[in-house]
């Protein structure tokens, strides 16, 4: 059964894509017709992109890897923030730190300092300071908080990305790319798929559009994420289920082996002694 149906991708306006002088040929296979000199993209072609990148997004999830959700756009902000706070994964919404993926340790020591400068304020530190300089640390924490935020719990580097406008975001695609990192991505018919392992179709510039396709791929990833869940505690059940190996059968084998091996050790000794008798 499909994630997501041709009407619902419709009303949301999934269809609209920019302007015929302003496509991107590579986009010719996604794109039904033109109309008043707008392309109109194929939701047919949506639905099965949809469901494919769902797939892959439950598997990813299932296996315990974290997905990274990418979209500076404000039509897009609020409602990646909603959604990938819904299913407990990063997401960036603020300006795309340059080096983020390709330069992961040192957005890992911004991310640090923030824990710092919080360790500082519970511990009393900051009653030695003066003022200025109490308020410089404050606006440099609300700062890092406001761009790094969203990402103080990703310890390492994310197994895929999710972006929204792949030609807004082309630093982060390029970086993706770099690090084999597969990449999904909602295109519109101004942008390049070349770059994307996943590519959804789609209006990127409509709220409710990147909403309804955000619905389906979030609830692939929560039904991944629960049944990793379900799968771990069954093997935990199992596992406490199964008897314990005997001891005494271990103890058995390696008698059998040191047995094996001292008679080896004999023959050997007697092909030896045998040798030099006939030497002799």
């Amino acid at each position: 059964m499909s994630r997501i149906n041709f009407d619902t991708l419709l009303e949301a306006g999934s269809h609209f894509g920019h302007l015929k002088r302003k496509w991107n040929p590579a986009m010719a296979p996604y794109i039904f017709m033109e109309r008043n000199g707008i392309h109109i993209i194929d939701l047919h072609k949506t639905v099965a992109k949809v469901d494919e990148a769902a797939e892959a997004l439950k598997q990813i999830a299932k296996s315990g890897k974290r997905i990274l959700f990418v979209a500076t756009k404000k039509q897009a902000k609020q409602v990646v923030a909603e959604k990938a706070t819904s299913i407990n994964m990063p997401y960036v919404i603020e300006r795309w730190p340059g080096g983020m993926l390709t330069n992961f340790p040192t957005i890992r020591k911004a991310v640090k300092k923030m824990a710092t400068i919080d360790k500082l304020t519970s511990d009393g530190t900051y009653s030695n300071l003066s003022k200025r300089e109490i308020l410089q640390i404050t606006r440099q924490r609300a700062k890092l908080e406001k761009n790094l935020g969203s990402i103080a719990d990703l310890t390492r580097l994310p197994s895929a990305l999710f972006v929204v406008d792949v030609m807004k975001e082309n630093i982060a695609v390029r970086e993706a790319n770099r690090l084999g990192i597969p990449v999904f991505g909602i295109v519109d018919t101004n942008s390049d798929p070349s770059n994307v392992d996943f590519v959804i179709p789609a209006n990127d510039d409509a709220t409710k559009s990147v909403e309804v396709i955000l619905d389906a791929c979030c609830a692939a990833i929560a039904e991944g994420i629960e049944e990793r869940k379900v799968e771990k505690v069954d093997m935990e059940a199992a596992g406490e289920e199964a008897p314990a190996p005997k001891a005494p059968a271990r103890k058995r084998v390696t008698r059998a082996r040191m047995g094996k091996n001292d008679e080896e050790s004999m023959n050997a000794a007697k092909a030896a002694e045998f040798e030099t008798e006939g030497e002799a």
